[in-house]
């Protein structure tokens, strides 16, 4: 079969937020089949074997046929390229080890032209996966070699150069499981959980309650020793030494066997243990010196070395460290026995979501010494049977938590409080964690700020500890949370009728509730009524600064149905969601929406983000736009002119279903049969000049206003002290 030409990508779109296909952020990709329109996937000779050949996991996919191995079927019943490629992406990524479920893939009006969708949490990693994915796909269809597993390390490296690190992860995980919404803020593990005034920041392992000077006295390991020995905490006698000789000296004053490590180093670098001869001492010293600012000499404690979180107070998490040992052989070399029993074992590896280090013996000072302590080295070749030890410490990884003494808990509790830290990684070192200190000569070596989580999420044995969730909990109490953790009132207008003036208008009504308010709509960018900005703010951007700002403590934002389409909500749920119209689809051919009936698809997203405590305000006078009531998680509440349309009145007698209307020349909240005048339209307007305002975009804004428990009387005095005429900057400063 002849060579066939390559599938082209003609538009590539990262869609941030909640879109046309998904909640959550997918790449969009729309690619030209070309000629492989007509070669479906069961007419391409060797195109399936080799496909599953090299990628064999593709049984697991479900695909559309809902069962194990229904993606092998459509393979063989005969499936279009660009379905295959969807299926072929999601499978990198998972080998990857960024596990993505959903993809889909749609034809558009224009033959061989398709739209491909698929979970992307990164963007960058997103195009990297496409990338190899075409390629593959391209090289089984032309029956071309692939190397597989050069393709998986090649996104794999982009998950690990680009997306958040395991610890930040799960705490990220942690809250998403809690319905708490988040925002990475910069190329690293800042992140943002939740939105305005309700946020908390993280930053791996550390909260905005983390200090900088209970940082600060971690990092000093004397002076650490020194406020915990004052407040009763067992400790290892120590001293700072600043040469190799002095070194030798404090450890005669301190007494043999003495460890030897840096003054404010981390995860266990630099540190040598048990040290007992003059040369290992100054040797020790030349380890320590390079990874902190200052070398420490302290008395050895025996036992195990072990790690406890505290997070909030409270021991969450503990694991031991073992000592590391090969067994030589009477032919292998050091090295060569290090590789094949030790960074042999998948639980090694050089990536952070490795829970034990690839031992490198070229570049391990540390693991050097300890040989040389043992008059080996790297080309040495250990009797058979004679156990050498590589690694005495940095080996945390045997969970046991259920073992701690309550003692040994609360000194490690005690630790954490004296130094100041909310979350704190504790380094102890005693025979049997069961056991008090006390009655084994145990002592606290270390209080480290930012600890790592990978330890507690992977242990090399023994069950995984929540964590995370511990960490979610300190920053968003469930005692405190009413369905509402980390999240603003938050209001989506969408549609094109006076929905700046719909968003305007609640805006002002939820400041004069009392929330400092942040608005997003055409007219620029608002915080209250300051103008931060004065060009048109309905797009992700400006809103995505309004959810980044903490003192905002509501926020209103408007969108459209290119916005939705270019790049999806900016927000994952919202309060109120609020849809005016279907109009605008003569402008959108770019996107593929010709009819009419394709606005539905587009404008449900805003009532699809709809949060179950909030409520759909929908124009009844629209059936394209009433017809979207069932979609809503939350309540709905109907506005229109007309209080006798079908389906206000059918709403209203259906669960007391609320619709503002207008009756006899008044304005109706209608709740069932209940009626509440708002008062006359006539009276209804807007500021000191009395400007009569569209009756659609008021009756919109009053039932959003209302959806927000706004009090009635409230809303009609905002009514009437709302000033349509946008006021200068400078003139709000005067």
């Amino acid at each position: 079969m002849a060579k066939l030409n390559d599938i082209q990508l003609l538009r590539i779109n990262y869609l941030r937020g909640p879109n046309i296909w998904t909640y959550r952020p997918v790449l969009e990709v729309w690619l030209d089949l070309g000629e492989l329109e007509d070669y479906p996937s069961h007419t391409i000779p060797g195109f399936n074997q080799r496909l599953t050949a090299w990628l064999p996991a593709l049984i697991e996919h479900h695909c559309g046929v809902g069962e194990r191995g229904g993606f092998l079927q459509r393979l063989e019943e005969g499936t279009w390229c660009g379905h295959v490629l969807e299926h072929i992406v999601i499978e990198l990524l998972n080998l990857a080890g960024m596990p993505t479920g959903f993809g889909q893939t749609r034809s558009t009006s224009q033959r061989g032209v398709y739209r491909m969708v698929f979970r992307a949490r990164d963007e960058s990693v997103a195009r990297v996966a496409l990338a190899q994915g075409h390629a593959l796909i391209m090289a089984a269809i032309n029956d071309e070699p692939f190397d597989v597993q050069a393709a998986v390390a090649r996104v794999r490296t982009e998950v690990d150069d680009q997306y958040l690190g395991p610890s930040t992860a799960c705490i990220v995980t942690a809250a998403t499981d809690r319905g708490i919404p988040h925002i990475r803020l910069n190329d690293g593990n800042l992140v943002q959980l939740g939105y305005g005034a309700s946020q908390r920041r993280i930053w791996t392992a550390e909260t905005e309650f983390t200090s900088a000077i209970a940082e600060g006295i971690a990092s000093d390991k004397d002076l650490t020793k020194g406020l915990l020995k004052s407040c009763g905490v067992p400790i290892p006698e120590g001293q700072v030494v600043n040469s190799p000789e002095e070194a030798w000296e404090a450890a005669q004053e301190i007494g043999l066997p003495v460890v030897v490590k840096p003054s404010d180093g981390n995860h266990g670098r630099g540190v040598t243990l048990d040290l007992r001869k003059k040369e290992d001492i100054e040797a020790a010293y030349h380890v320590a010196y390079p990874e902190g600012s200052d070398v420490m000499v302290e008395r050895f404690i025996p036992g195990d070395e072990h790690r406890l979180l505290v997070v909030g107070g409270k021991v969450v998490a503990a694991a031991r460290g073992e000592v590391v040992s090969i067994t030589g052989n009477g032919h292998s070399t050091v090295k060569e026995l290090i590789d094949t029993q030790l960074n042999s074992d998948p639980r090694r590896g050089y990536e952070e979501e490795y829970p034990l280090e690839i031992i490198d013996l070229a570049t391990d000072t540390k693991v050097q010494l300890e040989l040389k302590r043992q008059d080996l080295d790297a080309n040495s070749v250990p009797a058979a049977g004679r156990q050498v030890v590589v690694q005495r410490n940095g080996n945390v990884a045997v969970d046991c938590t259920d073992d701690v003494h309550p003692e040994v808990a609360y000194i490690a509790q005690l630790a954490a409080k004296v130094v100041g830290l909310d979350i704190a990684g504790i380094d102890l070192v005693a025979k049997d964690i069961s056991k008090p200190l006390h009655v084994q000569g145990g002592a606290i070596v270390e209080v480290n700020a930012g600890p790592g989580l990978l330890m507690h999420l992977k242990p090399a044995v023994g069950a995984p500890r929540p964590v995370g969730q511990a960490i979610a909990e300190h920053l968003f109490p469930s005692e405190d949370d009413t369905g509402q953790a980390g999240r603003i009132p938050l209001v989506g207008v969408a549609g094109t009728r006076g929905t700046s003036t719909i968003a305007r208008v609640v805006a002002w009504l939820l400041h004069l509730s009392g929330h400092h308010t942040g608005l997003a709509c055409r007219e620029g960018l608002f915080l209250d009524r300051r103008c931060v900005e004065s060009t048109d703010c309905a797009h992700w951007e400006a809103a995505h600064r309004l959810l980044m700002n903490k003192t905002v403590q509501a926020a209103v934002i408007e969108s459209d149905a290119r916005t939705i389409l270019r790049d999806g909500l900016a927000y994952d749920r919202c309060q109120v969601g609020v849809v005016t119209d279907m109009d605008g689809v003569e402008t959108l051919t770019e996107f593929d929406v010709h009819e009419q009936d394709q606005m539905t698809k587009v404008m449900r997203t805003q009532v699809d983000v709809v949060l179950s405590e909030g409520a759909a305000v929908l124009n009844a006078a629209i059936p394209q736009v009433a017809d979207l009531a069932p979609l809503s998680d939350g309540a709905v509440v109907l506005y229109a002119q007309d209080a006798t349309l079908p389906v206000i009145v059918e709403h209203r007698a259906k669960d007391n279903g609320r619709a503002v209307v207008v009756k006899n020349g008044r304005v109706v909240l209608a709740t069932g049969s209940s009626e509440h005048v708002l008062g006359s339209l006539a009276d209804l307007t807007f500021g000191r000049n009395a400007v009569v305002p569209d009756t659609d975009a008021l009756l919109a804004a009053i039932a959003t206003a209302w959806a927000l428990d706004i009090a009635p009387d409230l809303i009609g005095a905002g009514i009437k002290t709302f000033e349509p005429e946008l006021v200068p900057t400078a003139a709000l400063r005067s």
